[in-house]
């Protein structure tokens, strides 16, 4: 394990494919804590808007990111953001951050200040976090690396619903094309793509429920433990897929 005891949990994964809430309930299953490194970026492009700074332009807003600082919430989540002391977290989460968070993203500069900070909240171990390059960039030596996914129309739904929206509607479209978008945009940017680490575990989610995802997860994330201690005791592992809740996880699962 990298932190010679308690263990770091990588859960990587595109746009709306269940990191946040999924990741929550896995860092439970196994007592540890948990964090949505996305909630840096929003705050950051929240602080761009806040500052009236472009949030294109990454020099300034990486200038931006030693005011914010993210705090425990309920049962060692890190939830609360709090901009120069003033507690933002719920404006983190607007539409209007929404539309801005991805240009603030692609910044090499917000990526290299945030990169500090994201491994710093990870030292000591026993934490879940969720993202889109935490097992190959951010943590690329985490004891168990996850890539969960689902497919643009399975996400946009999932999206649609939440908000009350028709999937089939013109709104629910608007939302798929919104997140082929961000996928194109997340894959293809020259820093830190959003891809999965090579030895990741793939979960794929089409279908599912929360509850049969959430399985999934923990069986995927005790199977890379169970590998990873027999590798540390001098044993060898096989490749291959993992079957969890119901469901096939590997790279072979995740081209279905």
């Amino acid at each position: 394990m990298v932190t010679g005891g308690a263990p770091v949990v990588a859960l990587d994964g595109p746009a709306s494919s269940g990191k946040s809430s999924v990741g929550a309930a896995v860092a439970a299953a196994f007592g540890l804590r948990f964090f949505d490194s996305g909630l840096l970026y929003r705050a950051l492009a929240f602080a761009a808007l806040d500052h009236g700074v472009d949030p294109a332009d990454g020099p300034a807003v990486a200038a931006l990111a030693p005011s914010v600082s993210v705090e425990p919430g309920q049962e060692g989540r890190l939830e609360r953001v709090r901009i120069d002391g003033r507690d933002v977290s719920a404006q983190v989460r607007t539409h209007e951050v929404d539309r801005v968070v991805s240009a603030v993203a692609r910044a090499p500069e917000v990526r290299a200040a945030l990169l500090i900070r994201q491994r710093a909240l990870a030292e000591g171990g026993g934490i879940v976090v969720a993202g889109r390059d935490i097992g190959t960039v951010v943590l690329p030596a985490a004891d168990v690396k996850i890539w969960l996914d689902a497919s643009a129309g399975e996400r946009a739904g999932r999206r649609a619903l939440e908000r009350g929206i028709d999937p089939a509607s013109a709104a629910g479209q608007a939302i798929l094309d919104e997140m082929r978008r961000r996928d194109g945009v997340d894959g293809g940017r020259a820093i830190a793509p959003a891809r999965p680490a090579d030895e990741a575990i793939h979960v794929r989610t089409d279908g599912n429920t929360l509850d049969q995802t959430i399985a999934a997860v923990v069986a995927a994330v005790t199977a890379g433990l169970a590998a990873g201690a027999t590798l540390a005791a001098g044993g060898r592992t096989t490749g291959g897929s993992v079957i969890a809740g119901g469901l096939t996880t590997g790279a072979e699962g995740a081209e279905r």
